[in-house]
């Protein structure tokens, strides 16, 4: 193999060998912009529970990129036209796909940017790279908006049986360890199908998908949702939200130059906050952080040595909503017990509620071709003994706390 050639290959842990085969691909990935997403922690804090879950968004992209030559490729196959321009636009709308992630991934979405989500943030920063590389994300940028007029290519990139979950499904539980959640996300590839002009499942793969749906729901519950890095990351927005009062009091708080822009004031999403976003990354949160413990604000100091030492706030988890009643009761308890305010209480009792579901048979069903190349939604397929239970929300309810009143 020639240098040349090694420049191009990438050693992935799930798929082997990634081969790069589009030079302005290498091109896109030796951005810096992409490049910070070697420092962006793809499971949030997960880590507290699973030493495993370090990997960052940028491997992910690489192997959604990798999943999604490989639909490519069982698309042509079964004569579905997909032009060479498109393929690029494919694989460019894949490997940029989660550009727009911040610090900790998930965990600080929409702390930064109040109402804007990292899709809207990755879309701007996507419109930079293009007119950097000459127009080489045209289609990408159709493709990432779901606007693109062949409707499966969108799908491919958003949906609810997306490359993008077929990857991060079978990643995260490869790092956490966690076997149930683990897919065959080549095999739902093979049957990959397009009817009509939209993306479907070979029907012989129902129980395949029922498969990826039941593994997700798992990995939601179990991991992703995990009480333990549940409560780290509910600490991670408090400590934010206590600097963020400082600030507003006129304190001097040390951080990072692009952190404070952020965080001094609310910011809306324009060329001069994008600058500063691809700035930030996981070392400036966390060295930060580091450094709060230091502070002389008795409840930044608290909560920042809880998330360092991981000595972390109780958590119960109960089906039914918690009682206002309850919940005041543990605050005075609080109050007595660490000399709080009424106000600063809140920073180490509060309640809530999670609510996730594994399908959403509303959105953008999952569609299945028969026999007669007939589309067949998944939740109406025969044989479908789960599909109510898949596609139901299940919410609960939680209340956090100092251990020491548990």
């Amino acid at each position: 193999m020639s240098k040349n050639q090694k420049l191009f290959t990438f050693n992935d842990p799930i798929y082997g060998f990634i081969r790069i085969r589009h030079p302005f691909l290498l091109e896109l990935i030796d951005d810096p912009v992409f490049q910070r997403l070697r420092r962006i922690t793809q499971m949030g804090l997960s880590s507290y529970v699973f030493p495993g879950a370090q990997h960052t968004r940028f491997e992910h992209a690489i192997g959604a990129m990798y999943l999604m030559s490989k639909a490519i490729r069982v698309l042509r196959l079964k004569e579905v036209e997909i032009s060479l321009e498109e393929e690029q636009g494919l694989l460019g709308a894949i490997l940029l796909h989660d550009l727009g992630h911040g610090p900790y991934s998930h965990a600080m979405e929409h702390l930064l940017l109040k109402g804007v989500s990292h899709e809207d943030i990755t879309l701007a920063l996507m419109k930079k790279l293009n007119e950097k590389h000459n127009g080489v994300l045209d289609i990408a940028i159709e493709i990432f908006q779901g606007t693109y007029p062949k409707t499966f290519m969108n799908e491919l990139v958003a949906s609810q049986l997306d490359i993008d979950r077929l990857d991060y499904l079978k990643r995260d539980s490869f790092y956490t360890g966690v076997a149930e959640g683990n897919i065959n996300s080549e095999r739902l590839i093979s049957m990959f199908e397009v009817i009509d002009g939209s993306l479907a499942i070979e029907e012989k793969g129902v129980f395949s998908v029922e498969k990826f749906l039941m593994a997700r729901r798992f990995m939601y519950w179990q991991v992703y949702l995990h009480k333990t890095s549940f409560v780290a990351e509910e600490l991670l927005l408090k400590i934010f939200k206590r600097v963020k009062e400082l600030l507003n009091n006129n304190s001097y708080i040390f951080m990072s130059t692009s952190l404070h822009y952020f965080l001094n004031e609310d910011r809306i999403l324009d060329d001069v906050a994008v600058n500063h976003f691809v700035q930030l990354d996981d070392v400036d949160v966390m060295y930060a952080i580091k450094k709060w413990c230091e502070s002389e604000d008795k409840v930044l100091s608290t909560l920042c040595k809880m998330l360092i030492e991981r000595n972390l706030l109780a958590i119960d988890i109960q089906t039914k909503k918690i009682s206002d009643s309850k919940l005041n009761k543990i605050k005075k308890s609080c109050m007595d017990h660490l000399n709080l305010s009424k106000e600063e209480v809140d920073y180490f009792v509060f309640s809530g509620s999670i609510k996730n579901s594994a399908y959403n048979k509303k959105i953008n069903p999952i569609a299945l071709a028969n026999e007669d190349n007939e589309l067949v939604n998944f939740d109406a397929a025969k044989d479908q003994s789960f599909s109510k239970s898949l596609s139901k929300s299940v919410e609960k309810y939680y209340i956090c706390f100092p251990k020491e009143l548990k």
